[in-house]
């Protein structure tokens, strides 16, 4: 008896209305069987100008998402839908997120190109101005590249975010890489052609599909690099801090799977221009990030974990100078499935909706 109780309550919570008269969005999550669009259901659901309207799977048509995810039971009693009618599920949406692996988000922008909808794309299809950038590392051709699209990544291109159709969500490795390194290719205090970044993801990042590598007999205890010089995040990476720096930019990009759910760890190494001083950097990164809610700056010296913002929107970011290679190494971590993928696309639904960008996201860490 106590226990249906306590699940009555929380489906009334669900439905509940705005605080103050606020706007309701009627939102849909396609691919939402995959640990993004999961984790997109658990931080909507929290969001109280946001009703989920569609969710769906090709391969679990006409299942329970909480079948499927048993965290979600008593909080989303809705079946999976196909995205055969995509344009009905337009045309009953304010917002669509994507969370299809790349090569399908263009397609579905294509059929809804006429409909006031706007997109949340999680996947790549939408992250570069240049189309043939995108297809000469992800192999595949580009069927939308007019599209009226903006680099989701909120806390450096807000303002193109607020009135965007298409907002492609900036990746996970990426965003930690990124914000990193903006202070210092903002304020030129590097040589953009020497970075390194050295980054280190959970297991989730490479997704819910079965995968010899990530079993757990080949995964425990082992620490691996891979895809050396060829991750497809590489030309992101490049191409945000060519934009800020308005410079030359070239990257050795190398990722690494560790055995833990959750999190990135990414370092970050560059040369520091002459006459750049250690107080200089440290303003670089106060200047821009002084009143960043999500950013949380722990100095010159600091140490990010990733156990430190489990769970979480924040991005923590230290950096070290070391003054006799005349090196910066800046280090940040993310939760690779909030900041990383879908605490950022709520974060862009509510920049991009004129809400409070807290809003569902204004949670603290899981620790331990």
């Amino acid at each position: 008896m106590h226990k249906s109780r306590i699940i009555i309550n929380i489906r009334f919570k669900k439905r509940r209305r705005p605080l103050s008269g606020g706007t309701r969005m009627k939102v849909s999550v396609l691919g939402a069987t995959g640990y993004a669009g999961a984790e997109l259901l658990r931080i909507l659901y929290q969001h109280p100008q946001a009703d989920v309207v569609h969710i769906t799977s090709e391969s679990h048509t006409g299942e329970s998402i909480a079948s499927l995810y048993p965290h979600l039971r008593g909080l989303y009693d809705m079946k999976l839908e196909s995205m055969q009618d995509i344009r009905a599920i337009g045309e009953d949406s304010d917002f669509i997120f994507i969370g299809l692996p790349h090569g399908h988000a263009m397609e579905v922008a294509r059929a809804l190109a006429n409909l006031p909808v706007r997109i949340i794309d999680l996947g790549a299809d939408f992250r570069f101005d240049d189309t043939a950038v995108y297809e000469a590392w992800y192999h595949v051709k580009h069927t939308y590249a007019d599209a009226p699209r903006v680099y989701g990544l909120a806390e450096l291109y807000r303002d193109a975010v607020r009135s965007a159709k298409i907002i492609g969500n900036a990746g996970c490795f990426t965003t930690a890489s990124i914000l990193a390194l903006a202070p210092l290719a903002k304020s030129h205090l590097i040589d953009t052609k020497s970075i390194i970044v050295d980054a280190k993801s959970g297991v989730t990042g490479a997704g819910r599909s079965p995968k010899l590598a990530n079993h757990f007999p080949e995964l425990y205890d082992n620490f691996r690099a891979y895809n050396v010089a060829h991750h497809r995040h590489t030309p992101e990476i490049e191409q945000a801090v060519a934009d800020l720096s308005d410079e030359e930019t070239l990257i050795n990009f190398t990722p690494h799977l560790v055995p833990m759910g959750r999190g990135i760890l990414a370092t970050c190494y560059a040369d520091l221009k002459e006459g750049v001083t250690p107080e200089l950097i440290d303003a670089a990164y106060e200047k821009l990030y002084d009143k960043e809610f999500f950013i949380r700056l722990l100095g010159r010296g600091g140490y990010p974990s990733t156990k430190e913002v489990r769970g979480s929107n924040f991005c923590d970011i230290a950096w070290h100078v070391d003054e006799r290679t005349h090196r910066v190494i800046a280090l940040s971590a993310i939760d690779n499935l909030v900041k990383g993928a879908a605490g950022q696309a709520v974060q862009n639904f509510n920049i991009a909706c004129g809400f409070d960008e807290k809003t569902a996201l204004d949670v603290a860490p899981m620790y331990p």
